[in-house]
Formats: structure tokens, sequence, C-alpha cells
């Protein structure tokens, strides 16, 4: 009776430890969250693996005091759509209400300057790193929500204000149910989606015929294993010149703390291989109070005359806007 009586004490204490551990991890993450102050620049270079803060633009061009429709404590993972009207910017805004993330957007006639419009898309579950892309005349956008019991994919019924849920993509699963920053891209007739699997730092690699599916894994996934600098994504799979490029955002020794380049030498449904595009990251901590500790979301677009534009962002922690 006392051995019965000593294993329940055991019990009972090993609990409420695993609990106070449990409440100070989640009150440390919130803290560091509720200090840090995201906002979203512009950068521009000679090639998507050299991006700068250039001159006579005034960064950031979006921050939480522009949004005007809810409570915001921050923005950030921008990703830009181009037509024929002008440039659409989608990203995360987190709701102070709710806290939870939602979808936003802004507009510009010259990618300069941009006008914050409203919130487009809000969930039960947290939204954030609006992955939006154009595919047969028509819009989607695969964000992050991995509460949402897997990888899901919207499209615009009427861009861009309308959205709407058509397909589970990837059902979380086991040891894959929390895939995050999903990005996709389209290459030699079929998909391909980068994905972080946050518990193992693995970045799984899916593929399919048809935007919609049935996706599969491929056969070389996890393509980067145990990797806290490389694996998770950092913004948009791009071809250029035949190459293809993607972003890994670098987790050490903070979240978004910079962001690397990888240049993709082999890709095809059976093969995979990847090296280092540049000994420099792309994106690092700047000078400016937005992005004095990190940044860690590029979305680069290529224009007319050969220069590229990338919509990014940047955090810092302390540290408030100027005022004005």
């Amino acid at each position: 009776m006392l051995f019965e009586y000593f294993l329940f004490i055991l019990a009972v204490t090993g609990t409420i430890a695993f609990l106070a551990r449990y409440r100070k991890h989640l009150d440390k993450k919130r803290d560091r969250r509720t200090r840090e102050t995201w906002a979203i620049g512009l950068y521009k270079g000679p090639s998507p693996l050299k991006l700068f803060p250039p001159e006579g633009i005034n960064n950031p061009i979006l921050s939480a005091k522009d949004v005007t429709d809810v409570p915001a404590r921050f923005v950030a993972d921008p990703f830009m759509i181009q037509n024929d009207t002008g440039y659409y910017l989608f990203f995360e805004v987190l709701n102070d209400k709710r806290n939870l993330g939602e979808i936003a957007y802004a507009f510009s006639s010259d990618a300069i300057y941009w006008q914050y419009r409203n919130v487009v898309l809000k969930e039960r579950f947290h939204l954030s790193y609006p992955y939006v892309f154009a595919w047969e005349n028509h819009y989607y956008m695969i964000p992050e929500c991995n509460n949402s019991g897997g990888i899901q994919l919207y499209e615009a019924k009427k861009f861009p204000e309308q959205w709407h849920l058509v397909a589970t993509l990837i059902k979380s699963t086991g040891r894959y149910s929390a895939l995050v920053d999903p990005s996709t891209i389209h290459y030699q007739n079929r998909w391909y989606l980068f994905s972080y699997a946050q518990k193992s730092k693995n970045l799984h690699l899916y593929m399919s015929d048809i935007l919609t599916g049935p996706w599969k894994e491929h056969p070389k996934s996890p393509i980067v294993s145990s990797s806290p600098n490389y694996a998770r994504p950092g913004g948009r799979v791009i071809l250029n010149n035949g190459i293809i490029y993607r972003y890994a955002q670098d987790e050490i020794p903070n979240y978004g703390t910079k962001v690397w380049t990888f240049r993709i030498t082999e890709l095809t449904e059976n093969t995979y291989c990847e090296e280092l595009a540049s000994e420099k990251p792309v994106l690092q901590p700047g000078r400016e109070w937005w992005n004095k500790d990190g940044m860690h979301t590029v979305d680069p677009h290529q224009r007319e005359t050969g220069e590229w534009l990338a919509l990014v962002d940047g955090f810092s922690i302390h540290h408030q806007p100027p005022k004005h």
C-alpha cells in the first residue's frame, strides 16, 4: 500500500513539474512574440542572390500602424502578385485581439508606394506565410495553417478579396503533424512542394501531376535532415535562367535570424540535389529599427529592366518605430 502511494506521489509531482516546465516554455514563447516588432520592406538587386535596401525607399513599406481594420501586433511573410491592374501584396497580420494570424493585402501601382486595404482570409486557426501564385488564369494561395489538419489550397473566387478552400493537399498525420511554410513550384510538367517539420527540423518534399493532387512524398524526402540552419523555407521558390533557387530561413541563434539561397541542381520525380548558392546570406539583420534582430522571408521578382525587386520582412526586439 505504501509503495502504491509512493508511486502515486511520484506521478503527481512529475505531472506538476512537467506542466510547470511546459507553461514556462509557452510563457517564454509568448513573451518573445509580444516583444517582437515585425514589418515589411522592399529590397532591390542585380540577381536573386544579391538584394539590398535601395536608396530612395522609405523602409519599411508596411508595418502594424498601417493596418486599419483589425488591431495588429505586427505584419510579416510578404508574397506578391503582379497583373495588368497593379501589384498585390499579401502578408500575415497578427490580430492582437485574437492572438492569431490573418491574411491581408496591400495595393501598389508601382511596387514602391503601398496602400493597405484589408484582411481577406481568416480562420479559426492561425494563418501566415500566404504563398500566392497564378496558374492557368486562376489565383491560388497555400498559406501556413498547420493547426487546420493539413496543407490547404485556397483559390480566389474574386481576386484579391475573396478566397475559398478547394483542397487539402497533404494531411497532417503522425510525425508530419506540424508541416509549416509550404512553398511550391511547377517544374517540367510536375508540381513540387517543400514544407518543414518543426519537431525533426527536416525539409520534406512532395510532388503531384495536378495542383489539387493527389500528392505523394518524394523518394528522396526528407531532402534536408535535422537542420535548423537550412531546412525551413524562407520565401518563394523561383526559376531563373533554367536554375531553381529555394530560400531557407536560419533559426540559429534565434528564429528568423537570416535567409540563405540554395541552387537546386537536380529535380526529377526520383532525384534531388542542391548546393549552397552563396557563402553569404541573401538576408541578414540590418541597421534600421525594423530589421535589427533578423529577417526571414524573401519574395523576389524580376522586372522588365532585368533588375530584381524583393518583398522582405524583418523584426526587432525592444525597438519601436520612430515617432514622426
